[in-house]
């Protein structure tokens, strides 16, 4: 039977393909039998066609089912330079259906194999996939979209961001817009302050080549959290198809730039020196394999954003990632106005109401003030909660199979990429011109000194 799609993993014998991707396309398929997909991998280690297949066979060891083991003896590897035209063109040639190629691999060798996909001819319908982050400024985003503009139209290209699981942006999205007591409130008459956040127990976990060129910032904020406050802040669609969703999303990018327009007082850096997480020591940042202290890079970032906009105009958007911290957070929190007035007699500290978004396994969680069961009177904090589920797939899984839909909803749009980079350029332009300072906190604290404690 012949393939609806071949999915042709470029750095295929890197980490990100083992780790991620194949155990994800693995559980799609056993989700999903009825896919027709050939795997085809390349990369620059110098594999055997069986080498490959033990890789995916043990990738694929969380299924059991027949139908992910149906691709295991049709699955081919080819030891490949991707910056090259012509063996680009080769692994295509043999591709069978539709070719989708992910480019599992670090940014600049993406944009290098993209450059040398314009010398190639390119079978109709080709899906290119590229991970962030998209480009690495707001010019070299714009470039890049330039060439892959010129290699297949804007709907098939996937700029992946697998933060966005369709679960997730659905369960957000539907506790927003379909329940009339949240949806007149979203907006800056009820809503105080929003804030995103990511914060990682683990730390660097041998991905240096990477992260230290990226940092805290760059890895997560402009390349995930932006994308989260999108749709927490967007108008509502018309629909939830490809068009009017990305349309949605990129008019509250286009509006939104850094509090105050000061970066300087709107951002925060820091880094972890050595210190216990959960019982595993990690030595300090700059003390691990492969990173250059002379870089100064970040492993905590904190910027305050504005969607300046009739609905958000004032409210203080904060967004902070980092890693070996002494928590796992992954959650949106919105603080409302407290209430105008309250009447005399009450007793107790009534805050704000609280609404909370967990973000993996995904739960809301809204804090509110009650009456205490033993004095009427006294108000107490009470919290009602949600489970709203995992989803049925793992992130990647998620987006792979956007990829072999073609349903690009969930990608992230070639002018929203840019715009993320615009947003954040005035931060990294204040720290590289050192007028923000790069604190310090023990791997295993919640937050460095003099920075909120959570």
């Amino acid at each position: 039977m012949t393939a609806e799609t071949t999915l042709i993993i470029l750095g295929a014998s890197g980490d990100l393909t083992s780790r991620l991707l194949l155990p994800a396309l693995g559980q799609l398929l056993a989700r999903e039998p009825q896919r027709r997909v050939k795997l085809h991998g390349a990369g620059m280690d110098d594999w055997s066609d069986d080498a490959w297949r033990d890789t995916v066979r043990a990738s694929f060891r969380t299924t059991d089912a027949d139908a992910a083991f149906a691709c295991l003896s049709g699955t081919t590897y080819t030891r490949a330079d991707i910056t090259r035209a012509d063996e680009l063109q080769a692994i295509l040639d043999a591709a069978e259906g539709r070719p989708a190629l992910y480019f599992a691999v670090p940014p600049g060798v993406a944009a290098a194999a993209c450059e040398a996909l314009e010398h190639v001819t390119l079978p109709a319908g080709t899906v290119l996939a590229l991970e962030k982050p998209f480009g690495s400024d707001a010019e070299s985003a714009a470039r890049l979209n330039e060439v892959v503009a010129g290699l297949v139209p804007e709907d098939q290209i996937f700029r992946v961001d697998h933060f966005l699981g369709r679960s997730t942006v659905l369960n957000l999205l539907g506790v927003r817009f379909a329940n009339r007591i949240i949806e007149p409130v979203w907006s800056a008459d009820d809503i105080a302050s929003i804030e995103i956040r990511y914060d990682e127990s683990l730390g660097l976990e041998g991905r240096a080549g990477y992260y230290d060129r990226a940092g805290a910032l760059t890895d997560m904020i402009q390349s995930h959290l932006l994308q989260v406050m999108a749709f927490v802040t967007m108008e509502p669609p018309s629909s939830l198809d490809e068009r009017d969703l990305r349309d949605a999303t990129g008019a509250v990018l286009r509006a939104t730039a850094i509090w105050n327009d000061d970066p300087a007082a709107s951002s925060r850096r820091a880094r972890y020196t050595a210190g216990e997480v959960a019982g595993k020591h990690y030595p300090s940042y700059v003390d691990e394999p492969g990173v250059d202290p002379a870089r100064d890079t970040e492993t905590l970032a904190e910027i305050v954003v504005e969607v300046r906009n009739a609905r958000w105009q004032g409210v203080p958007i904060t967004l902070r990632s980092g890693k070996a911290l002494g928590h796992l957070d992954a959650e949106v929190i919105v603080r409302f106005h407290p209430v105008r007035h309250l009447p005399i007699g009450f007793t107790g500290d009534p805050g704000p109401s609280v609404l909370r978004f967990a973000l993996g396994p995904d739960t809301m969680a809204l804090e509110l003030n009650v009456n205490s069961g033993a004095d009427p009177l006294h108000l107490e904090r009470a919290t009602l909660l949600a489970e709203l589920g995992e989803g049925a797939l793992k992130a990647y899984a998620e987006v792979l199979s956007g990829i072999l839909d073609g349903d690009a909803m969930l990608s992230v749009r070639g002018d929203a990429a840019v715009d993320c980079w615009r947003i954040v350029q005035p931060v990294l332009d204040a720290w590289h011109a050192g007028k923000v300072p790069m604190d310090e906190y023990p791997a295993g604290v919640s937050s460095p000194a003099g920075w909120p404690q959570r």
